[in-house]
């Protein structure tokens, strides 16, 4: 049996910028995540790097001021006044990255090794004389000579360090090689070690479980896994590879991994692929009805573990794959009761559909459904009209009129794009009767040419409850406003 003790997280997710290209958290972003990251219980979080700048020092000194149960560290290179902008912050712990490899000293710093360690144990001995916790990390670590780590790590220990961490930098190791140096190093050490480590050949997780069973008693990871280049290790993946596979209570409170991992897409503006583990869109998505069959009789057929525990749904999606238990399941969800000539028309439909390369959406198997069984079902939501300005120069801005449940709603929003400003616009018209959020959205040219046509595919949710919904125009404006309408309709329906 594998014994684990005292595992702590360190989630670097709010260290944008170098940490995560193209990524730039503004404070409110960062609170956000910060405060959903406290309520996950993760132990450590690394709220940037003080060094940066004025805005990043202002971000850091907001996680700080919320008085979290989550220490607030910054991340520091192996100079005084890195620590002296993090003291500035007023934060709990730096995390001192010091390069370790010959090719980071030589090339990178243009030093010596001995140079590096008297940087470091100089800006240790700074930092703890200011009552700062040091986690002294050891940059591309994986390409160091191990003696001199091992020397690196002794002296800075020696100077005060709380703990150490060894970094896979550029995502080399392997597990078996991973468990050799953490056996090594666990031993060695007289501090807690920790382990980051980067994806760039998709071990990051791997080697991180390798690194917590030989000895490492922390974890850098970051939500959705995302970091430079390829990215770091993804801590939904390190949490539910050592809750349900080996039986170890993190003490983070996974039922809210999915919802913490949409936030951090959303704010981040970086998606989570389809095919992700855990969280990704088909992770607990099902179609082949020879799946959706197994399903019904024992969930566990087709599924590691049930959604629930990461604070997902099953979902069940329909296309030319699609079996009658999909179907049924389907129609039960929207309350339909189908007999057996009704379920086999419906079924031919969903699959001419999906012969011509559609993805069926609820509001399609809606239609389709309500067509079949002769129901009319008047929508709550009716789009009147719409107007956006947009240009070089201008804040895109659109106004809308609807009519909600029969009355008539104007409202007007700016966006990022006139997309984002009508949709933004729609989401206020209708936030009396329900506060909907659009949680993906799609766009695909059906025809070429300048006038093609587009499909536009959007999933919405509202309490908890996800729908897709679909829109087909020349114009992808009029396809997102269709496409939207009709998942509210979905959602809000009496």
């Amino acid at each position: 049996m594998i014994l684990f003790e005292n595992i702590r997280f360190l989630d670097t997710t709010l260290r944008d910028g170098e940490q995560t290209p193209g990524v730039a958290l503004n404070t409110e972003e960062k609170l956000a995540i910060a405060r959903k990251l406290d309520e996950l219980g993760i132990p450590i979080i690394e709220a940037g790097s003080a060094i940066t700048s004025e805005g990043e020092r202002e971000a850091i000194k907001a996680v700080v001021s919320e008085g979290l149960d989550a220490e607030i560290c910054s991340y520091c290179r192996i100079m005084q006044q890195d620590v002296d902008y993090a003291l500035e912050c007023d934060v709990d712990s730096i995390h001192l990255v010091a390069p370790v490899s010959d090719l980071h000293i030589n090339v990178k710093l243009k030093k010596d090794r001995e140079k590096v360690i008297e940087m470091a144990v100089n800006t240790t001995e700074y930092a703890k004389e200011h009552g700062l916790i040091v986690e002294i990390s050891g940059e591309d670590a994986s390409r160091a000579d191990f003696d001199f780590l091992k020397s690196f790590y002794q002296r800075v220990i020696e100077a005060g360090a709380d703990r150490a961490c060894y970094c896979d930098t550029v995502g080399l190791l392997v597990p078996e090689k991973t468990t050799e140096i953490f056996g090594a190093l666990a031993d060695f050490c007289k501090v807690p070690l920790s382990v980051h480590c980067h994806d760039d050949f998709g071990l990051s997780v791997a080697n991180t479980i390798a690194a917590l069973r030989a000895g490492a008693r922390e974890a850098h990871c970051t939500i959705n896994g995302i970091g430079e280049r390829a990215g770091n290790t993804a801590l939904e993946e390190v949490v539910m590879i050592l809750e349900w596979l080996y039986k170890y209570d993190t003490g983070i409170k996974h039922e809210e991994l999915y919802r913490t991992s949409r936030l951090v897409s959303r704010l981040t503006g970086i998606p989570v692929a389809i095919n992700k583990s855990l969280v990704g869109g088909n992770a607990f998505t099902h179609e082949a009805g020879i799946h959706v069959h197994g399903l019904l009789a024992d969930t566990s057929t087709y599924e590691p573990l049930k959604p629930e525990l990461i604070g997902r749904e099953r979902k069940i999606v329909l296309g030319k794959h699609a079996g009658k238990s999909s179907v049924t399941l389907a129609l039960k969800e929207l309350g339909l009761d189908v007999d057996k000539t009704q379920l086999n028309e419906i079924l031919l439909r969903i699959k001419e559909l999906g012969d011509h390369g559609k993805r069926v959406t609820d509001s399609d198997l809606q239609a389709i459904a309500e067509t079949v069984l002769g129901i009319y079902t008047e929508a709550r939501v009716n789009l009147e009209e719409y107007n956006i300005v947009s240009g070089s120069k201008v804040m895109p801005t659109a106004s809308v009129r609807l009519t909600v449940d029969g009355k008539e709603v104007i409202e007007a929003d700016v966006g990022d794009g006139p997309v984002d400003a009508v949709v933004k616009g729609i989401s206020k018209a209708v936030a009396g009767i329900a506060d909907i959020r659009l949680e993906e959205y799609h766009v695909d040219a059906i025809t070429g040419g300048t006038d093609a046509l587009v499909e536009v595919r959007v999933k919405l949710s509202r309490d908890g409850k996800i729908v897709t919904s679909r829109g087909a125009r020349t114009d992808i404006i009029k396809a997102s406003v269709e496409a939207v309408i009709n998942g509210i309709n979905q959602l809000i329906r009496r």
